[in-house]
Protein backbone atom coordinates (compact mmCIF):
# COMPACT_ATOMS: atom_id res chain seq x y z
CA UNK A 1 0.00 0.00 0.00
CA UNK A 2 1.29 3.62 -0.84
CA UNK A 3 2.10 6.09 1.77
CA UNK A 4 0.88 9.04 1.47
CA UNK A 5 3.31 12.09 1.91
CA UNK A 6 6.14 10.80 2.75
CA UNK A 7 9.70 9.83 0.77
CA UNK A 8 9.78 6.43 -1.30
CA UNK A 9 11.42 3.34 0.66
CA UNK A 10 14.57 4.06 -0.77
CA UNK A 11 15.02 7.60 0.40
CA UNK A 12 13.83 7.42 3.39
CA UNK A 13 17.14 7.09 5.33
CA UNK A 14 18.81 9.91 3.75
CA UNK A 15 15.69 12.30 4.54
CA UNK A 16 15.51 11.21 8.04
CA UNK A 17 19.05 11.77 8.95
CA UNK A 18 19.02 15.10 6.50
CA UNK A 19 15.68 16.06 8.33
CA UNK A 20 17.21 15.33 11.56
CA UNK A 21 20.33 16.78 11.15
CA UNK A 22 18.33 20.28 9.92
CA UNK A 23 16.54 20.67 13.08
CA UNK A 24 18.85 19.38 15.54
CA UNK A 25 18.92 22.98 17.03
CA UNK A 26 15.28 23.80 17.71
CA UNK A 27 14.71 20.06 18.28
CA UNK A 28 14.16 20.36 21.87
CA UNK A 29 12.41 23.39 22.26
CA UNK A 30 9.97 21.94 19.83
CA UNK A 31 9.17 18.63 21.51
CA UNK A 32 8.62 20.52 24.90
CA UNK A 33 6.38 22.87 23.42
CA UNK A 34 4.26 20.10 20.87
CA UNK A 35 4.24 17.40 23.79
CA UNK A 36 2.70 20.57 26.45
CA UNK A 37 5.97 19.75 28.47
CA UNK A 38 5.10 16.13 28.58
CA UNK A 39 7.90 14.46 26.44
CA UNK A 40 10.11 14.17 29.31
CA UNK A 41 7.77 12.38 31.76
CA UNK A 42 7.16 9.69 29.21
CA UNK A 43 10.58 9.35 29.19
CA UNK A 44 10.79 8.93 32.49
CA UNK A 45 8.05 6.37 32.57
CA UNK A 46 9.72 4.16 30.12
CA UNK A 47 12.95 4.44 31.93
CA UNK A 48 11.25 3.51 35.30
CA UNK A 49 9.08 0.62 33.49
CA UNK A 50 12.33 -1.95 32.97
CA UNK A 51 14.16 -0.30 36.16
CA UNK A 52 17.19 0.83 35.18
CA UNK A 53 19.71 1.91 37.47
CA UNK A 54 23.37 1.23 39.04
CA UNK A 55 24.68 -1.78 37.56
CA UNK A 56 22.67 -1.02 34.07
CA UNK A 57 24.60 -0.87 30.49
CA UNK A 58 21.92 1.30 28.67
CA UNK A 59 22.12 1.70 24.97
CA UNK A 60 19.22 4.32 23.74
CA UNK A 61 19.03 4.06 20.02
CA UNK A 62 18.21 6.66 17.98
CA UNK A 63 19.06 8.52 21.01
CA UNK A 64 18.92 12.54 19.51
CA UNK A 65 20.05 15.00 21.68
CA UNK A 66 20.21 12.31 24.73
CA UNK A 67 17.30 12.80 26.69
CA UNK A 68 16.80 9.31 27.22
CA UNK A 69 20.35 8.69 27.41
CA UNK A 70 20.74 11.26 30.12
CA UNK A 71 17.71 10.14 32.14
CA UNK A 72 18.87 6.71 32.28
CA UNK A 73 22.66 8.13 33.24
CA UNK A 74 20.39 10.17 36.19
CA UNK A 75 19.73 6.69 37.96
CA UNK A 76 23.14 5.66 38.19
CA UNK A 77 23.60 3.40 34.84
CA UNK A 78 26.47 3.56 32.12
CA UNK A 79 24.12 5.45 29.29
CA UNK A 80 25.39 5.14 25.59
CA UNK A 81 23.39 7.14 22.83
CA UNK A 82 23.52 5.97 19.65
CA UNK A 83 22.50 8.08 16.37
CA UNK A 84 23.18 8.40 12.81
CA UNK A 85 22.86 12.17 12.65
CA UNK A 86 25.87 13.87 13.62
CA UNK A 87 24.03 17.09 14.51
CA UNK A 88 21.81 15.58 16.90
CA UNK A 89 24.87 14.46 18.60
CA UNK A 90 26.50 17.69 18.34
CA UNK A 91 23.77 19.22 20.02
CA UNK A 92 23.26 16.62 22.95
CA UNK A 93 27.66 17.81 23.55
CA UNK A 94 26.43 21.34 23.58
CA UNK A 95 23.82 20.71 26.04
CA UNK A 96 26.30 18.69 28.44
CA UNK A 97 24.84 15.29 28.03
CA UNK A 98 26.65 13.31 30.47
CA UNK A 99 27.13 9.95 28.74
CA UNK A 100 28.58 8.13 25.67
CA UNK A 101 27.65 9.06 22.46
CA UNK A 102 28.47 7.64 19.11
CA UNK A 103 27.39 7.91 15.39
CA UNK A 104 26.08 5.00 14.22
CA UNK A 105 23.78 2.73 12.34
CA UNK A 106 21.32 1.21 14.42
CA UNK A 107 20.87 -1.59 12.48
CA UNK A 108 24.44 -2.71 12.54
CA UNK A 109 26.09 -1.45 16.13
CA UNK A 110 29.37 -1.27 16.95
CA UNK A 111 29.14 -3.68 19.91
CA UNK A 112 29.76 -7.00 21.01
CA UNK A 113 26.64 -9.74 21.78
CA UNK A 114 25.44 -9.15 25.26
CA UNK A 115 27.27 -5.93 25.40
CA UNK A 116 23.80 -4.02 27.05
CA UNK A 117 21.65 -5.07 29.82
CA UNK A 118 18.85 -2.48 28.43
CA UNK A 119 17.58 -1.09 24.97
CA UNK A 120 15.66 2.14 24.91
CA UNK A 121 14.21 3.88 22.10
CA UNK A 122 12.26 7.47 22.14
CA UNK A 123 10.14 8.23 19.29
CA UNK A 124 11.91 7.02 16.60
CA UNK A 125 10.71 3.41 15.78
CA UNK A 126 8.69 4.86 12.30
CA UNK A 127 12.34 6.27 11.08
CA UNK A 128 13.97 3.53 10.70
CA UNK A 129 13.85 1.36 7.73
CA UNK A 130 13.40 -1.80 8.43
CA UNK A 131 12.02 -2.09 12.11
CA UNK A 132 12.91 -6.19 12.18
CA UNK A 133 16.62 -5.42 11.66
CA UNK A 134 16.62 -2.99 14.75
CA UNK A 135 14.96 -5.17 16.86
CA UNK A 136 17.30 -8.14 16.14
CA UNK A 137 20.14 -5.98 16.49
CA UNK A 138 18.92 -4.80 19.90
CA UNK A 139 18.54 -8.65 20.71
CA UNK A 140 22.08 -9.01 20.17
CA UNK A 141 23.69 -6.33 21.93
CA UNK A 142 21.56 -7.26 24.63
CA UNK A 143 22.73 -9.76 27.65
CA UNK A 144 20.09 -12.67 28.03
CA UNK A 145 17.76 -11.26 30.44
CA UNK A 146 18.04 -7.90 29.39
CA UNK A 147 15.07 -5.64 29.31
CA UNK A 148 13.84 -3.08 25.93
CA UNK A 149 11.59 -0.10 26.63
CA UNK A 150 10.62 1.39 23.10
CA UNK A 151 8.40 4.62 23.38
CA UNK A 152 6.30 5.80 19.92
CA UNK A 153 3.41 7.69 19.13
CA UNK A 154 0.38 6.57 18.88
CA UNK A 155 -3.62 6.76 18.10
CA UNK A 156 -6.37 7.02 20.13
CA UNK A 157 -8.92 4.40 20.32
CA UNK A 158 -11.76 6.41 21.29
CA UNK A 159 -13.60 7.98 18.62
CA UNK A 160 -13.50 11.58 20.54
CA UNK A 161 -10.19 11.60 21.91
CA UNK A 162 -9.15 10.41 18.39
CA UNK A 163 -11.05 13.26 16.63
CA UNK A 164 -9.29 15.58 19.25
CA UNK A 165 -6.38 13.99 18.41
CA UNK A 166 -5.93 14.27 15.16
CA UNK A 167 -7.06 17.89 14.76
CA UNK A 168 -3.88 18.69 17.13
CA UNK A 169 -1.67 16.26 15.53
CA UNK A 170 -2.13 16.11 11.86
CA UNK A 171 -3.45 19.40 11.71
CA UNK A 172 -1.76 22.46 14.17
CA UNK A 173 1.41 20.77 14.46
CA UNK A 174 2.24 20.78 10.81
CA UNK A 175 1.63 24.76 11.40
CA UNK A 176 3.24 25.76 14.13
CA UNK A 177 6.35 23.48 13.20
CA UNK A 178 5.69 25.68 9.48
CA UNK A 179 6.20 28.46 11.60
CA UNK A 180 8.71 28.24 14.59
CA UNK A 181 10.77 25.48 13.00
CA UNK A 182 10.66 23.75 9.72
CA UNK A 183 7.30 23.10 7.52
CA UNK A 184 8.72 19.87 5.91
CA UNK A 185 9.84 17.88 9.02
CA UNK A 186 6.62 18.99 11.17
CA UNK A 187 4.81 17.71 8.26
CA UNK A 188 6.56 14.52 8.00
CA UNK A 189 5.93 14.12 11.79
CA UNK A 190 2.12 13.03 11.41
CA UNK A 191 2.54 11.14 8.51
CA UNK A 192 5.55 9.16 9.69
CA UNK A 193 2.76 7.25 11.51
CA UNK A 194 1.76 5.23 8.58
CA UNK A 195 4.89 3.29 8.71
CA UNK A 196 3.91 2.38 12.36
CA UNK A 197 2.28 -1.62 12.58
CA UNK A 198 -1.01 -1.68 14.45
CA UNK A 199 -0.42 -2.11 17.95
CA UNK A 200 -0.86 -6.12 18.08
CA UNK A 201 1.32 -6.45 14.85
CA UNK A 202 4.20 -4.58 17.04
CA UNK A 203 3.94 -6.55 20.11
CA UNK A 204 4.33 -9.49 17.52
CA UNK A 205 7.17 -8.51 15.81
CA UNK A 206 8.99 -7.54 19.13
CA UNK A 207 8.24 -11.25 20.16
CA UNK A 208 9.50 -12.76 16.78
CA UNK A 209 12.54 -11.01 17.41
CA UNK A 210 13.62 -12.65 20.36
CA UNK A 211 11.62 -10.93 23.58
CA UNK A 212 9.10 -12.39 26.03
CA UNK A 213 6.77 -10.90 28.62
CA UNK A 214 6.20 -8.59 26.07
CA UNK A 215 4.05 -5.61 26.92
CA UNK A 216 1.82 -2.16 25.90
CA UNK A 217 1.01 0.63 27.76
CA UNK A 218 -1.12 3.78 26.64
CA UNK A 219 -0.29 6.70 27.90
CA UNK A 220 -2.33 10.13 26.90
CA UNK A 221 -5.44 8.54 26.34
CA UNK A 222 -3.52 6.21 23.61
CA UNK A 223 -1.73 9.42 21.61
CA UNK A 224 1.65 7.68 23.01
CA UNK A 225 2.74 4.01 23.51
CA UNK A 226 4.88 2.19 25.83
CA UNK A 227 6.33 -1.04 24.31
CA UNK A 228 8.61 -3.43 26.64
CA UNK A 229 9.85 -6.74 26.75
CA UNK A 230 12.89 -9.02 28.29
CA UNK A 231 15.64 -10.63 25.97
CA UNK A 232 15.15 -14.42 26.01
Amino acid sequence: MALTGLPPAADKRAHVRAMFDRIAPRYDRMNRLLSLGLDQRWRRVAIAAIGVGPGDVVLDLACGTGDLTELARERGARAIGADFAREMLREAVRRGVDAELVAADCAALPFPDGFATAVTCGFALRNFDSLAEILAEAQRVLARGGRIALLEVDRPKGAIARAGHSLYFDQLVPRIGALLADRAAYSYLPRSTQYLPPPPALLELIRHNGFEDVKHRSLLLGAVQLLTGVRR
